[in-house]
């Protein structure tokens, strides 16, 4: 019997992804332009703290997946790493807080995308990007794009993850151009010092540190599609370490590009990259050059939308083939061999929770709010798989895995990486109960205190129905 055709859900994925639609796909995962125009809203500061995040989370974060990847290239990612480490229950703890997150997490990603796809109208039509009822109709449609083409099958699904990872860097690669130009001809909207770029330790910036952190996020994300990738050995850790410097370096050189076209208090943090784009353009007179950009980056958004579908939908798929979760969540699709139904419920929820959203915040606060949430609940799964990682070093032959690319420095280095790391996550858990100036704190802290612990309890209750059946199946079987 072919593989395609056994009955396991997991052995009829199709292996179509190599080793430039991986490094495209973690680009389109992890790259966002909404994070460099929070970052450059922020302040100069955010120079420092992009540097700061990438060595005491980021590279750490890298080594571990690549470890991770390699020796366990799973569908299911972490929460099979989770799962094999500490057992079932923490697995599904760290795969249910992992696929809760993205209900909070899309609708983010969705008003920001859009936001920015207002500039292909030029400067004209710029005030799109704060209006509700263009927002809302443009998420639904480009989170329908994504969830089809996924859904048709990956290897349909990565030529839009590739032009995602393309059409975010390109207009990066721009701003950047364009923004040296101006520095260089014209002067910088900002004044950049040695002591101006480093971080100002206040409440703002502690509010600020995870959302930083959470810009360098997304490349577990491919992990969780270890049975769809082609030589997934050799595949991850090559595209893993090549996406991984090519964000760091342009997170940092696009934020002081941005601010030296608008000065910090200018810059809208859901669309500041289009902003100065077009406000560059429109010095230079060259407007199509904005108009151009925004359009690339219309399909960098479809793409990261894409990605974050493709790869989040595989953890409730893997739950549900364990029985987990309602056994609907591990169907195949018949033709196209995808987790269609797991897709389909985690897109429909996220536009519920968007639409009860915007029904009580402005677009500003409603996106700020959604951040936040998915700060929360996306960390938990982070704190699983650099404990993780740590115990399963000593499980196992790691060292005498000749295909695995580890952690340097032996046992003491995974437990470097992964302390680092950790630490660095649980900061950015509890820092994100820490509002902003001009948040009522108490109201704050309580919407994402009921928030989390409420979907949390709901996949606890989800888990102890599994249970309880697959131990009522264990004790019928026993009495057979």
């Amino acid at each position: 019997m072919s593989e395609h055709n056994s009955s396991d859900p997991k052995n009829q994925l199709r292996r179509a992804i190599g080793p430039w639609d991986l490094l495209l796909f973690n680009v389109a995962s992890v790259l966002g332009p909404r994070w460099i125009a929070v970052a450059a809203n922020n302040g100069s500061s955010s120079i420092s703290l992009w540097i700061l995040a990438a060595v005491l989370f980021f590279l750490p974060t890298t080594m571990i997946l690549t470890e991770l990847s390699t020796r366990f290239p799973e569908e299911g990612g972490l929460y099979v790493w989770t799962k094999k480490a500490f057992g079932e229950f923490h697995g599904f703890v760290a795969g249910w807080t992992y696929w809760v997150y993205t209900f909070f997490y899309f609708p983010g990603l969705l008003m920001a995308s859009v936001a920015m796809c207002a500039y292909v109208g030029g400067s004209g039509a710029a005030h799109l990007a704060d209006n509700r009822a263009f927002l809302l109709v443009g998420a639904f449609l480009l989170l329908f794009a994504a969830v089809a083409l996924n859904i048709v099958g990956v290897g349909i699904g990565k030529w839009l993850q590739n032009c995602g990872g393309v059409g975010t860097y390109v207009p990066l690669l721009m701003l950047v151009g364009m923004g040296v130009y101006l520095w260089q001809t014209r002067g910088s909207a900002t004044h950049f010092t040695s002591l101006n770029i480093l971080p100002r330790w206040n409440w703002d910036t502690l509010n600020f540190w995870p959302k930083i952190a959470f810009a360098y996020s997304g490349l577990e994300l491919a992990s969780s599609m270890g049975e769809e990738i082609r030589n997934p050995k050799t595949t991850f850790p090559r595209a893993i370490m090549g996406s991984a410097i090519s964000i760091v370096l342009i997170y940092v050189a696009a934020t002081m590009a941005l601010l030296a076209i608008l000065p910090a208090n200018m810059v809208d943090p859901k669309s500041g990259v289009f902003q100065a784009l077009t406000a560059g353009s429109t010095t230079l007179h060259i407007a199509f050059f904005g108009i151009f950009a925004a359009i690339l980056v219309v399909f960098g958004n479809a793409g990261g939308v894409g990605a974050t579908v493709a790869g989040v939908a595989r953890i409730p798929f893997v739950v549900g083939i364990d029985r987990y979760m309602p056994a609907i969540f591990g169907k195949i699709h018949p033709k196209w061999k995808t987790p269609w139904v797991a897709m389909l419920i985690q897109a429909g929820i996220s536009l519920a929770i968007l639409l009860i959203t915007q029904l009580k915040e402005t677009a500003n606060n409603a996106y700020y709010l959604l951040v936040d949430a998915s700060n929360i609940l996306y960390f938990i799964p982070f704190v699983y798989i650099y404990a993780a990682v740590i115990r399963l070093a000593y499980v196992g032959h790691r060292e005498g895995d000749k295909e695995a690319v580890l952690i340097p420095g032996g046992k003491f280095g995974v437990w470097v990486a992964g302390s680092v790391a950790m630490v660095v996550t649980v900061m950015a858990i509890l820092l994100s109960f820490v509002p902003s100036a001009t948040e009522v704190k108490w109201l704050f802290e309580v919407k994402l205190i009921t928030g989390t612990i409420g979907f949390i309890g709901i996949g606890l209750i989800l888990y102890y129905r599994g249970w309880s059946a697959k131990k009522r199946e264990a004790a019928m079987q026993a009495a057979d």
